[in-house]
């Protein structure tokens, strides 16, 4: 997949979306975890994107590997992207797509 940026620096609206979506995952399943543009683009080398999950826990977040099988947090986090591709928050307005999940924990009591 070639990188299609905006002027704003922002992949095409596709991987904008695309990338949300596994933010608002990672949110939703309480994982503190936030793909910037940066480590998005980092992972997009990688053609399978269960495979990018894989290796995004191998290099980044192995204390959890430790606790739980790969394929586990993988098909969680999946599942929980395919959700979120269907409402209108990953595939909505502009404005949600620079929305930072990893901040939206900030004000939860307890977080």
């Amino acid at each position: 997949m070639s990188k299609v940026t905006s002027s704003q620096g922002f992949g095409s609206d596709a991987e904008e979306i695309e990338r949300n979506a596994y933010n608002a995952a990672f949110h939703a399943l309480g994982l503190r975890w936030y793909w910037d543009t940066d480590t998005y683009n980092e992972l997009q080398s990688i053609s399978d994107a269960r495979e990018r999950v894989r290796i995004y826990l191998r290099t980044r977040q192995t204390h959890l590997l430790a606790a739980y099988d790969a394929d586990f947090l993988i098909n969680a986090i999946e599942a929980k992207k395919a959700d979120c591709r269907q409402t209108e928050e990953c595939s909505g307005p502009v404005a949600s797509r620079y929305f930072n999940w990893a901040e939206a924990r900030a004000g939860e009591v307890g977080a």
